[in-house]
């Protein structure tokens, strides 16, 4: 019998943790591969063609040190470059992020739902397609919260910055009758909470469906449980903030590409 397989996991920071917790969750005995592109962050600010370069690099970075499935927890590189990733490392499994639009627009009571993103994220076809396919008969308003993403990035998911940046976006939604919000990026997942206070509205975080997609795509989860992360930039800070913002400590090493 081989090596249990190795799950990488990546993503532009420390979004992609709270996929990676849902992975932990699911798939306990797995080991796992992370990698935080912090010193390119954030993604979502550059043009699709970037990062989908940048995440073809990742990605071969991540499969040299023996990652057998990826899964793209960032939806802006999910965005991007899902499908050419699965056209040029075809000997693996990838799984990436799409906007829960699907769900959200069941859940509908008002017909309304929002979208909260990154504008590279609105920009992929991705994004149209699922559109297209889940949001017959709901109207999707899309939002772009970039300033979310440098939030979650310094940590600050908790405080009277946070939740006045959060309600400055959420209630104008509230006070048009939305009353779904989907978070189409991982960071967002960490304001959940506030979200949900401010807006006093349903919030669809795809986090948990991706993990079980995980689950459903590797062959074997009988692991040893060990836990690599990986980041550019300032390792310990990233280390400090996955401690912090996810209760995750593990060894962090170099990631150069």
């Amino acid at each position: 019998m081989g090596n249990p397989p190795v799950i990488g996991v990546f993503d532009s920071g420390v979004g992609g943790l709270s996929v990676l917790r849902e992975i932990r969750d699911v798939l306990p005995e797995a080991d796992l591969l992370y990698v935080a592109d912090r010193a390119r962050a954030p993604y979502g600010t550059r043009a699709l063609s970037e990062v989908e370069a940048i995440s073809v690099e990742v990605a071969g970075w991540m499969l040299r040190r023996g990652a057998d499935c990826l899964v793209v927890a960032c939806n802006t590189a999910s965005a991007a470059a899902l499908e050419t990733l699965r056209q040029t490392y075809r000997q693996v499994p990838i799984v990436g992020m799409e906007p829960a639009v699907k769900p959200a627009a069941a859940f509908s009571r008002t017909g309304k739902v929002a979208v909260l993103a990154t504008a590279a994220t609105f920009q992929g076809r991705l994004f149209e397609s699922v559109v297209d396919r889940f949001a017959s008969g709901v109207r999707v308003i899309t939002r772009a919260c970039p300033e979310w993403v440098q939030l979650v990035e310094s940590g600050e998911v908790g405080g009277a910055q946070a939740r006045a940046m959060v309600r400055s976006v959420v209630e104008p939604l509230v006070d048009d009758d939305v009353d779904v919000i989907v978070l189409a990026c991982t960071h967002f997942s960490f304001l959940t909470p506030l979200i949900e206070e401010v807006g006093r509205v349903a919030v669809i975080d795809p986090a948990p469906a991706v993990a079980a997609q995980t689950a459903r795509v590797v062959s074997s989860i009988k692991g040893e449980a060990r836990l690599t992360m990986a980041a550019s930039g300032e390792i310990d800070v990233f280390a400090g903030l996955a401690r912090s913002l996810a209760g995750i400590e593990a060894p962090v090493i170099p990631f150069r590409p």
